[in-house]
C-alpha cells in the first residue's frame, strides 16, 4: 500500500492532467452531433500514426534479447494504432463512398420478346 502512495505521490502532476483529459475527451465527444462524428473521428484516426512512430522509437530503443514492459508496450502501441489507422481509411472511404453518383442500370431488351 505504501508503494502504491509513494507512486500517486511522485506522479500527481501526470494523473491530474491524465483525469482532466479523460473528462476533457468524454464532454468533448458527447456533444459532438452525429453528423460530424463519422468525418471527424475518421480524421482523428489518422493522428494515430504518430502513434505508430512512437511505438516503433519505443522498440527500436528496447533490448530485444529479453520479454520487457518498453518491449511489450512498444509492439501494442504499434498494434493497436495501426487497426486504428486502417480503420479510419475503412471509414472514410465507405463515407466518401455515399456521396458518389450513382450508376443507372437500364433493363437490357430480351431478343426474344422483340420477336413476338
Amino acid at each position: 500500500m505504501n508503494e502504491i502512495l509513494i507512486f500517486f505521490y511522485s506522479f500527481r502532476e501526470a494523473i491530474f492532467i491524465m483525469v482532466l483529459c479523460i473528462f476533457l475527451g468524454v464532454e468533448v465527444i458527447s456533444n459532438v452531433p452525429s453528423v460530424l462524428h463519422t468525418p471527424l473521428m475518421s480524421g482523428a484516426n489518422a493522428i494515430h500514426g504518430v502513434i505508430i512512430i512512437g511505438g516503433i522509437i519505443l522498440v527500436g530503443h528496447t533490448d530485444l534479447n529479453s520479454l520487457s514492459p518498453r518491449l511489450i508496450f512498444g509492439v501494442l502501441a504499434i498494434l493497436l494504432a495501426t487497426l486504428n489507422v486502417m480503420g479510419g481509411f475503412a471509414v472514410t472511404d465507405r463515407m466518401l463512398e455515399m456521396f458518389k453518383k450513382k450508376k443507372r442500370v437500364t433493363p437490357k431488351s430480351n431478343s426474344e420478346s422483340d420477336k413476338a
